[in-house]
């Protein structure tokens, strides 16, 4: 199968840190299917009484995302409050698991302390009424745990929101044995797939042939157009915009009711809801093998960012037809996604 190579940017071309996960559309859609999964139960009440008057699951969704910036509108009181409560907030979106691994383990290469499968437990703990100092260290509200769950159980189905690709100085992707190995000299961090860039035009060009068109792109003046496209951007929203132009939807809302409509066959979690993130997060380990296995590593390039810091990052080959497996791939975790968080809230309020 051809290959489709994917180069560096030339110098001053702007490389997207996207960090959030389905984007703004993939967010709502998750929200969305979990809307309508709670029509009459009590689980809806029970959100209801935590939501602001017109809010919604779908409607919340990217408020974790929108707290890092103004790109939502001007952060309001209650943003500004838990962004000063919550220095870390940021790294509460992702953990680090090598692609390679099938479990999530406390601890292990690539976890941390603050990262999603533990902010989720915790958040899924605040809603149980587990108020204290244990279960609950950052002081969340009931209403913040609320919105967190909604926006990382999302997030947690991203493939590459669990799933990170470790590079060695030849280019292969490893397995990092301890933290330490992590040295930036024989083993690298590729930061989520941020740091292993596609060839946005070429990009373009193979999939004009196997996805249907979509809605023209808004060109800001002024605005260079970026010639790469990081991996984790590609999968935070190319592969959403993708899922929705294959089934011919345009919002989160129709693209919901379709995947309600598909009768999709999503497998429940067991045990206790404590335990689900890890089983989420195990799901999407198996995901990040299909994200990563079709896909080769190449030139590794040292970069100087505008702070002065040296960091590394890689060409990308993918195969030609990879936008047909990757949008099928992220419509069924945006299909779990929206049936997990359902589930979960159900669990917690029976």
């Amino acid at each position: 199968m051809k290959k489709l190579a994917c180069v560096l940017a030339l110098a001053g071309a702007f490389v997207s840190l996207d960090a959030a996960a389905w984007g703004n559309d993939g967010h709502r859609a998750v929200g969305a299917i979990a809307d309508r999964l709670l029509k009459g139960s009590n689980a809806e009440k029970q959100v209801k009484a935590l939501l602001l008057p017109g809010e919604t699951l779908e409607s919340i969704a990217n408020w974790p995302d929108c707290v890092k910036g103004t790109y939502c509108g001007p952060q309001t009181p209650e943003m500004i409050d838990y962004v000063n409560a919550n220095p870390k907030h940021s790294e509460y979106h992702y953990t680090d698991v090598p692609f390679q691994l099938d479990h999530y383990h406390d601890g292990a290469v690539g976890t941390a302390d603050d990262d999603i499968v533990q902010t989720l437990k915790e958040a899924i703990a605040v809603l149980q009424g587990k108020d204290t100092p244990a279960t609950n260290p950052h002081k969340f509200t009931r209403r913040q745990a609320l919105i967190l769950v909604t926006h990382l159980v999302g997030d947690i189905h991203q493939p590459l929101h669990v799933g990170a690709a470790f590079v060695s100085k030849d280019g292969k992707f490893v397995v990092p044995a301890t933290k330490a190995q992590i040295d930036e000299t024989a083993i690298f961090d590729s930061r989520g797939g941020n740091n292993l860039l596609l060839d946005d035009e070429n990009l373009e060009r193979i999939s004009a042939g196997v996805i249907p068109a979509g809605e023209p792109k808004v060109v800001k003046p002024g605005v260079p157009k970026a010639l790469t496209k990081p991996f984790h951007s590609y999968w935070d929203t190319t592969t959403v915009d993708y899922a929705f132009r294959r089934n011919r939807n345009k919002t989160p809302d129709q693209f919901a009711q379709w995947a309600i409509d598909s009768k999709p066959d999503v497998v429940k979690n067991t045990g206790v809801p404590a335990t689900w993130p890890y089983q989420w997060a195990d799901d999407a380990l198996v995901a990040s093998k299909a994200a990563y296995g079709p896909v080769t590593v190449g030139k590794l390039t040292p970069q100087v960012s505008k702070k002065g810091e040296t960091y590394y990052t890689w060409t990308l080959e993918v195969p030609n037809d990879y936008p047909v497996p990757s949008s099928a791939l992220a419509r069924t975790q945006l299909i779990k996604g929206g049936y997990h968080l359902a589930q979960v809230l159900q669990a917690i309020w029976q």
